[in-house]
């Protein structure tokens, strides 16, 4: 039934061929440059961690219309199933959900066997699953505390990264691991996530010098202020949601924050263009990094 929901190449030529007949040559142009981008990635399997909403939806939105076929792992089982009736409803790729706990390791095996044996084959990874827990200084977090988002935002990568790399160096596939931008700049009293953060950023890096031998890339993306779901929970929870939404998008020289979608053309772009780059890390921040700012909290 899942076959029914897949539009071939040559049928968005097709379509494409017809439009072009009524439209101005500008236009053609530009529309032929995203046509190729989003064909570049027609039919490849896909999978996203932590993509029932936020980046990884974003993501999974992004690869569906590009024509890929999307296995979604989640651990939100109504919001998983609900994400793949919004993407197979868009009649481009497909998409598969599998009820997935990153912190388990039997399932994120499973993951990749099912993925596997579903689709034969496997094109990208893309480990998005994680969590940024609430602000507290280290005095505050205990070492099981530390433990356990180290567990969700660490080693679920690299056993992810281990099972499906049989699968993506047949496919000379590509692995794209979701950083932050405050792995490189710090943040206030966010000890833990930070440390999580920054093993990514060196993670890639040294993953990325291994598999360049079998033709798969590894790649990051640091992200900054996404409005997300986790983003609209600590706006709601504030004291004062007014001045905390300001202050998020206030701190970017372009006065507003990224949006999921942005994120997930940027994993496109990764995935279907950027085939000599390995090994980088993708700010995808607004320019929150740039300029000096006011260092100094108040207690």
């Amino acid at each position: 039934m899942l076959d029914d929901l897949s539009i071939s190449g040559k049928d968005v030529c097709y379509v494409f061929y017809s439009l072009s007949s009524y439209s101005s040559p500008e236009l053609n142009l530009e529309a032929f440059h995203w046509l190729e981008v989003a064909m570049r990635y027609t039919d490849k399997v896909v999978i996203i961690t932590g993509a029932a909403r936020g980046i990884g939806a974003g993501c999974a939105r992004a690869f569906v219309d590009a024509g890929s076929k999307v296995v979604i792992a989640d651990c939100r089982d109504d919001e998983g199933t609900k994400m793949i009736s919004e993407l197979n409803a868009l009649r481009k790729g497909r998409s598969h959900f599998i009820k997935t706990d990153m912190t388990k390791m039997q399932e994120v095996e499973n993951l990749i066997i099912v993925t596997a044996e579903q689709f034969g084959r496997i094109d990208c990874l893309i480990n998005n699953a994680g969590w940024h827990p609430p602000h507290v200084p280290i005095d505050q977090f205990s070492i099981e505390d530390f433990r356990h988002l180290f567990e969700l935002n660490v080693v679920s990568v690299f056993a992810a990264c281990k099972w499906a790399l049989p699968h993506l160096r047949k496919t000379k596939g590509n692995i794209i691991n979701l950083a932050s931008l405050v792995a490189t700049i710090g943040q206030y009293y966010a000890t833990t996530y930070v440390a999580t953060k920054g093993a990514i950023l060196s993670f890639t890096k040294a993953l990325a010098i291994d598999e360049a031998c079998h033709g798969v890339r590894v790649n990051s993306i640091s992200p900054g202020n996404i409005w997300t779901p986790l983003w609209k929970e600590a706006v709601d929870s504030s004291d004062n949601p007014e001045r905390t939404l300001l202050d998020g998008e206030t701190a970017q020289p372009m006065g507003r924050m990224g949006t999921p979608e942005e994120a997930g053309r940027l994993a496109l772009f990764i995935a279907a263009e950027a085939t000599f780059t390995t090994g980088v890390d993708h700010l995808l921040t607004g320019g929150a990094e740039l300029g000096y700012g006011r260092k100094v909290h108040e207690e």
